[in-house]
């Protein structure tokens, strides 16, 4: 089985909120200066959350922690003054039905948004593309229904599939944003397959480098749906 090729969010290591601290008076109760307290940002926790839901181009498969493309975006969105709770929702392996079992879970997290991104798996392993369809179908439908904003990355298989399978493939993707009327990131890889040190060796999954760039797809996607 090939490792999967794919376009288009699990949890991204965030950092919290430095408290403050005074030194305590001395046995002669001598007072000591009172650090000035730091101006600091809203927690995570209190932040509005975006789900990137996916499979192993999301989980960020072979790369170290922090490398992921969820968390090169939480730099990014900071960086652009956009106070949100990135979390990385991927999961190597996953098929579009494994992620429709796991979409409580994301739910149950209240995001603003969710980052699709699934389908790589299954026509890997040459799954019908009706079942793939509807259980994309499915997802979606489940996350607008909770109220949440919806994003679709889509990807693309190797040649070696058949012009046919693939031309079905790729076709499902901007046929669900239609349908759904929900933005969509054409190849999650774009600007990333095929260029020297933003792939792994499988040619498969984006090395850090290339997820950086994947970053930056997807905040193009979904910046006019965020406010400052």
């Amino acid at each position: 089985m090939l490792p999967i090729l794919a376009v288009l969010c699990a949890s991204l290591a965030l950092s919290g909120c430095k408290s403050d601290t005074t030194k305590p008076e001395t046995s002669q109760n001598t007072q000591q200066p009172v650090p000035p307290k730091p101006v600091t940002t809203a927690p995570v926790s209190d932040r509005p959350v975006i789900v990137c839901f996916g499979d192993s181009l999301t989980a960020g498969y072979g790369t170290d922690p922090g490398q992921s493309y969820p968390d090169y975006l939480q730099q990014r969105l900071d960086d652009a003054g956009f106070h949100y709770h990135v979390v990385n929702a991927g999961v190597s392996g996953n098929t579009t039905k494994d992620g429709l079992s796991r979409i409580a879970r994301v739910i149950a997290q209240h995001p603003e948004l969710v980052v699709v991104e699934f389908g790589g798996n299954d026509g890997l392993r040459g799954l019908q593309l009706e079942q793939t369809q509807q259980s994309l179908a499915s997802i979606v439908e489940q996350l607008q229904a909770s109220g949440t904003k919806v994003v679709l990355a889509g990807i693309t298989l190797p040649p070696d599939y058949g012009p046919d399978y693939i031309a079905k493939f790729n076709a499902m993707y901007p046929a669900l944003a239609k349908k759904y009327h929900v933005p969509l990131l054409p190849f999650l890889l774009q600007g990333v397959y095929g260029v020297p040190g933003d792939m792994q060796d499988d040619s498969t999954h984006a090395t850090a480098k290339g997820n950086q760039q994947v970053a930056i797809n997807v905040q193009h996607l979904i910046e006019p749906l965020l406010r400052r």
